[in-house]
């Protein structure tokens, strides 16, 4: 009998490409995770269409219609649990979550940033990587704890900057790294939950 794969919820914020990578890696018979529910924040983002033509069940949750936060986040475990969902893979959910939602997930959620973690949590990771004269940039792979971008390192990708570098065009390529990345972190990851 094999091992049961593991019931995976990914959040996402707008074009779901790494969330589409994540799809995409399931589809492998030998692959330890499911892909269940696609969870978004933004109604009409492009990510949403992705997921359903892929199969994968989607919804939008609209934070804009939450007073607090922590409604918005409630609403969205309901789905998530509602979809047997036993992991959660961040893949650009532009968010900062509350307390309430990452400690009801606590070492159940893990997020891909594009740097080299600890350097450049937040926003502008290429620009500021091009700015400080790097000769590398990069994504990470790592849990979801309380402080943002914090939590422990599952994986990283180095990408070299190259000459006449802007921020796009670091972007494009760290992008093709993370989308080999990302599969590769959340199957390792995931392992640890199958039954």
């Amino acid at each position: 009998m094999s091992e049961a794969r593991v019931k995976v919820g990914v959040l996402i914020s707008g074009r779901g490409s790494n969330m589409k990578a994540l799809i995409e890696a399931a589809g492998a018979a030998d692959y330890p995770a499911q892909i269940v529910a696609v969870v978004c924040n933004k109604p009409g983002a492009e990510g949403l269409n992705i997921a359903s033509d892929l199969g994968v069940f989607a919804v939008a949750i609209d934070h804009g219609l939450f007073a607090e936060r922590e409604g918005h986040e409630r609403a969205m475990d309901a789905v998530l649990r509602d979809a047997g969902v036993q992991v959660i893979a961040m893949a650009g959910f532009m968010r900062v979550l509350t307390p309430w939602f990452i400690e009801a997930w606590a070492g159940r959620m893990i997020n891909i940033h594009p740097s080299l973690l600890p350097l450049y949590p937040g926003l502008n990771t290429h620009a500021r990587a091009i700015d400080a004269g790097d000769a590398e940039a990069g994504c990470t792979v790592h849990e979801v704890t309380l402080g943002v971008d914090e939590g422990p390192v599952l994986g990283q990708a180095r990408v070299p900057v190259l000459a006449g570098d802007d921020a796009a065009s670091l972007a494009a390529r760290v992008l093709e790294a993370e989308h080999a990345l990302y599969p590769a972190a959340l199957a390792a990851f995931c392992e640890r939950f199958r039954q």
